[in-house]
């Protein structure tokens, strides 16, 4: 079944792509979730039309985001936390408070388009997270999580 995305979906696609899917997940999920259209030959025609209406818009946006992505790659970001014997940390440092702290130095990212390399970090040192400010632009990030005095 080809479907068209209205919103972005993970592990499928982006909003606007032409996707196929076997059809009880298009019939039984994404259409009714509001998530995707039928592809029809009319329907791809209009979604041909906006999408060539709307590459200007997106140089604008892919511009911005890219200068975003510059601006975070030069930034040191250390995060402290509480730590037991050694390097371990209670809890853990996750993508929320990556986001916190890019808050922080004045780039607001939603949770969401932060990944860190390993999942939660549970001990002290550099590490390694990738943040996707658009579709077209992902940025590797490395921070630090320190010992708080």
């Amino acid at each position: 079944m080809e479907l068209i995305l209205k919103q972005d979906v993970e592990h499928l696609g982006f909003k606007d792509d032409v996707v196929n899917v076997k059809n009880g997940y298009g019939r039984n999920f994404l259409i009714p979730l509001g998530m995707a259209a039928m592809a029809t030959p009319s329907a791809k025609k209009v979604l041909a039309e906006n999408l060539k209406q709307r590459a200007h818009k997106e140089k604008k946006i892919v511009d911005a985001a890219t200068k975003m992505a510059n601006a975070i790659k030069e930034l040191e970001i250390k995060i402290t936390a509480k730590t037991g014997a050694g390097d371990k940390l209670f809890g853990s440092v996750t993508n929320g408070n990556l986001a916190e702290a890019l808050l922080a130095a004045g780039h607001e990212i939603d949770k969401k388009f932060i990944s860190i390399q390993g999942g939660a970090v549970k001990r002290t040192g550099p590490y390694n997270a990738q943040i996707r400010l658009h579709r077209a632009v992902l940025v590797d990030m490395t921070f630090e999580v320190v010992a708080e005095k």
